[in-house]
């Protein structure tokens, strides 16, 4: 840094310097960086544990510099639970996208969330499969084209896009459930807020908390970094409105 210059913005030390190797323009870095940023103020590193399963979120192994789990498709919000059971000291998250939360493991996560198990989820939702090639998933909108429906979704034959934040605000377990998203600064920073929420949640014993993040896939979805951005915001988001879905006192 040249000398008499003022630093005003660095790395968080939560996040090791190995390159990433997600797509170019997903948000899944952004997503990490201030997840670690805020486990960073909160001083939460020695005793963080953040359960990962299958898809693009497997890639995180190597870039969190606290303790991280390997789980089965759709398995983290179980093997969380497991982790915190046994170690109620520690911090523990889980960090899943749409088709593993919202398919294989939506048993996992609405009764980990009706129990109020004390974990925070990290749910990253692009509306479609990406590490496993493109296929459509649970929260894929109406007439989006994918690998397995070429011709776009039809609620006909397969059904209307699952609304996880709205269905889990339902349950009496949950303490905190948002829906955030990656497409602009402004977003960003009340990702951030969200996520702080969560682990308040998390840290005062108050149950089961969620943040749910809206995210893009430009690779699979066939379009640009700028392009993706665009469909968050003209399309995701108006059948995902964000905000807070549940926020029960002494958050």
């Amino acid at each position: 840094m040249t000398e008499g210059m003022k630093q005003i913005f660095k790395n968080t030390t939560y996040l090791t310097d190995m390159q990433r190797s997600y797509c170019p323009g997903c948000t899944h870095g952004v997503i990490h960086r201030v997840l670690c940023e805020v486990l960073e103020e909160m001083n939460l590193m020695e005793k963080s544990v953040i359960v990962i399963p299958v898809g693009c979120s497997t890639l995180a192994v190597d870039y969190f510099e606290f303790d991280t789990v390997q789980a089965p498709h759709g398995r983290a919000p179980a093997v969380a639970t497991g982790v915190k059971r046994a170690a109620p000291e520690n911090f523990v998250m889980t960090y899943q996208g749409d088709g593993d939360l919202a398919s294989i493991g939506t048993a996992e996560i609405v009764h980990a969330a009706n129990r109020g198990e004390n974990i925070t989820t990290i749910f990253v939702n692009n509306g479609i499969y990406g590490m496993t090639g493109g296929q459509m998933a649970p929260t894929t909108l109406m007439g989006w084209k994918t690998e397995t429906s070429p011709y776009g979704r039809e609620a006909s034959r397969d059904g209307n896009p699952i609304r996880v934040s709205e269905m889990l605000s339902q349950l009496n377990g949950p303490a905190y459930i948002a829906r955030t998203s990656t497409d602009s600064p402004k977003n960003i920073i009340g990702t951030k807020k969200a996520i702080r929420k969560a682990f308040q949640a998390q840290l005062k014993g108050l149950g089961f908390s969620m943040v749910e993040i809206l995210s893009n896939c430009p690779t699979n979805w066939g379009m640009s970094a700028v392009d993706s951005i665009k469909r968050i915001q003209d399309e995701t988001m108006k059948y995902y409105p964000l905000g807070e879905y549940k926020v029960v006192e002494g958050i």
